[in-house]
């Protein structure tokens, strides 16, 4: 596992500059413990004006001039270069931000761990030998104070050879050489035989760059496969990208927590019979297993509308209702099993809906192959809604407790029960929790 958190491109010189600005001990810093995200769009708000002011030709040297932006890129090559005082409050930086994540881990069912750490500045200590080794074999030069590598086939708006940056003017690194020297640890040392990159489509373009430079330079063998996994934009009822950087302040922790709240309204109505705990409970699971099947359910690379209503709905796919096929066939067994009714070696097929329902109980290993090949989770999602409606095709058609054939009684609450596991074995592989009854 390779987690990569641990970032020190602009970001962190913005945020680094920022707190030197308005002091460690002063209130504004706290924003760092309780709303770090808060914290940070002040710094960028400060760069962003900084950088209009000095395209206006405004820009003035100092705490609150149009220097903040130049500040803010140089405190990056200090960084990067071992300063001491940048990397005492880079590290602090980190620390918080690991907190934090630590929380959503926790809350989402994540186990990374801080073993699996393995972000842009663990690489630091790479960097120069990339620069120097495509050098030394002739793939990168000198471009404007610059070293750069220019793959073959990627051309700029001039239709000029379009330059992937190894080593900025400045002596600074950007994502490139980062990248590169990962893809290259990733293969010769960690023996990776195929790298996914899930990142934004914005990236597209600098990935294919990356994987052609490391292609040539011999980091990436023919036999690796790296495949960059678009992923598109969440948007807001408006039809903006909700963001987090810039704009309105959106924490995914309260995301998360309203809709485990929702859940538990939903649940308090439905079910006041049930213990606390396990009202609790199950309001977990629906809330972060909707949010989580949203969007998992809609193909990486395209945009989708975060509606919370919709993701906590019982009916469409979505994860409640898959949830609720399941508490349905374990409420069929509890009865079964209270009748003394026992399911059968094996499911038994009489009619069209149970042959339906055993034809797409026979696609889940196919689908899950391809699911992995592809890395395509919502044809996941895709195959279990559609075989819970065919279970409940099948249940209309066939009952199970109130048949009197033995045999056939036997046989399709084996069918019944084979979906259960289907079903749960489906919504596990994408990190959602089925509840015993719902």
């Amino acid at each position: 596992r390779q987690n990569h958190i641990g970032d020190w491109g602009t970001p962190f010189g913005m945020l680094i500059e920022h707190l030197l600005e308005v002091g460690e001990d002063s209130a504004e810093a706290d924003l760092l413990k309780t709303d770090p995200n808060a914290f940070y769009q002040a710094a960028r708000g400060k760069f962003d004006a900084a950088e209009a002011a000095q395209e206006a030709g405004a820009g003035t040297p100092g705490p609150e001039g149009g220097d903040f932006a130049s500040r803010a890129r140089q405190r990056v090559s200090t960084l990067q270069s071992g300063d001491a005082e940048s990397l005492r409050i880079w590290t602090n930086l980190v620390e918080l931000s690991k907190q934090y994540f630590h929380r959503i881990y926790d809350m989402l069912g994540v186990t990374l761990t801080d073993e699996h750490l393995a972000g842009e500045s663990s690489y630091n200590d790479l960097l120069e030998a990339v620069c120097t080794d495509l050098e030394a074999a002739g793939i990168a030069r000198i471009s404007d104070g610059a070293l750069c590598v220019f793959p073959e086939g990627f051309l700029g708006r001039d239709e000029q050879p379009l330059p992937l940056i190894i080593r900025k003017s400045d002596g600074g690194y950007g994502y490139a050489t980062t990248d590169l020297a990962a893809i290259r640890h990733r293969t010769t040392t960690l023996g990776a035989d195929r790298i996914a990159y899930v990142v934004g489509t914005a990236q597209e373009l600098h990935f294919q760059m990356v994987f052609s430079v490391a292609r040539e330079a011999g980091w990436l063998p023919e036999d690796v496969q790296a495949q960059h996994v678009k992923i598109g934009s969440v948007l807001g009822e408006d039809g903006k990208i909700l963001r987090t950087r810039s704009g309105s302040s959106l924490r995914l922790m309260a995301l998360l927590e309203e809709a485990v709240a929702t859940a538990r309204t939903v649940i308090e109505e439905l079910r006041p019979d049930l213990p606390e705990a396990e009202r609790e409970q199950i309001a977990h699971d629906i809330g972060i297993g909707g949010v989580k099947y949203a969007d998992l359910s809609t193909a990486h690379d395209s945009d989708y509308t975060f509606d919370l209503d919709r993701m906590l709905a019982l009916t469409g796919n979505t994860a409640p209702y898959l949830q609720y096929a399941v508490a349905r066939i374990r409420s069929i067994s509890r009865k079964a099993a209270a009748q003394g009714i026992t399911a059968a070696a094996a499911p038994q097929v009489e009619n069209d809906a149970e042959r339906a329902l055993a034809l797409a109980l026979l696609e889940f290993g196919p689908t899950l192959a391809a699911v992995g090949a592809e890395f395509e989770p919502h044809r996941l999602c895709a195959y279990l809604f559609s075989l819970a409606q065919a279970f409940t095709s099948f249940y209309e058609a066939s009952p199970i407790l109130k048949e009197s054939d033995e045999g056939i009684r036997a046989g399709r609450l084996a069918l019944a029960q084979l979906t259960e596991q289907v079903l749960v074995d489906g919504l596990d592989a994408l990190g959602v929790n089925a509840p015993q009854q719902m």
